[in-house]
């Protein structure tokens, strides 16, 4: 299967650089190139890619509403972002918007080939470590939940109890092996509970995972 892909930067020396490399594998495919974020999001609705290649900071419309435009528009494209900064002040708005995930822009061209496939596979491409540093940085943006309940908050009301430490672990930043041993199950069952949770509560991927359980409160920055 051949994943299609859109890159979406402001640079066209960038755009070509990550050409040259993503077509060297024989099931990788450019299928455009945008150089902002209104564009992308158009192109994408034409040209119907599996991935989105894109760039948080471009002119006329960022990264950030590119993003949350595609997925809006219930295009089967997932984004994974692109930032100069592994902890960017806008990553974290573009996971809200419903990006997959995010790499550096000089991230390795091996590790951008596999963050491509594993995007389009279904899967995030943030890696536990940069998750908990990711909400920690940004733990001041988060909503305090002694002010309030959220309105995602009722969603919780559908998982059950084990679900709920399943919940708790993803947004820890556990891996899936990390957490069947936390909670002294198989792996293949941690799998099939986040599965349980992504439906019940309607998210894309364990990126949005985590979002939701700070945004809900469930889970505080720094707690442990």
């Amino acid at each position: 299967m051949t994943v299609r892909i859109l890159l979406a930067d402001d640079q066209a020396l960038l755009r070509l650089g990550f050409r040259m490399v993503l077509e060297t594998q024989p099931d990788l495919e450019v299928v455009g190139e945008a150089g902002d974020g209104a564009q992308a999001a158009t192109m994408t609705r034409a040209l119907e890619p599996d991935v989105v290649l894109m760039d948080v900071r471009m002119p006329v419309t960022d990264g950030i509403e590119a993003t949350r435009r595609i997925v809006e528009s219930g295009s089967a494209a997932r984004v994974l972002v692109l930032t100069t900064f592994n902890l960017d002040e806008y990553v974290y708005a573009a996971l809200r918007a419903g990006a997959s995930g995010f790499l550096l822009k000089d991230v390795p061209p091996a590790d951008l080939i596999s963050g491509i496939r594993a995007v389009a596979a279904g899967d995030a491409v943030v890696a536990p470590s940069v998750t908990r540093r990711l909400i920690d940085a940004f733990a001041g943006y988060l909503p305090d939940p002694a002010t309030g309940r959220s309105p995602t908050d009722e969603r919780l009301d559908q998982l059950t109890d084990r679900e709920r430490e399943v919940l708790v672990e993803v947004a820890r930043g556990l891996s899936n092996a990390e957490i069947a041993e936390s909670l002294v199950v198989s792996e293949a069952t941690v799998k099939t509970h986040v599965g349980r949770i992504l439906a019940k509560l309607a998210l894309r991927d364990r990126v949005q995972v985590v979002v939701f359980a700070y945004e809900s409160g469930i889970v505080r920055p720094g707690a442990e």
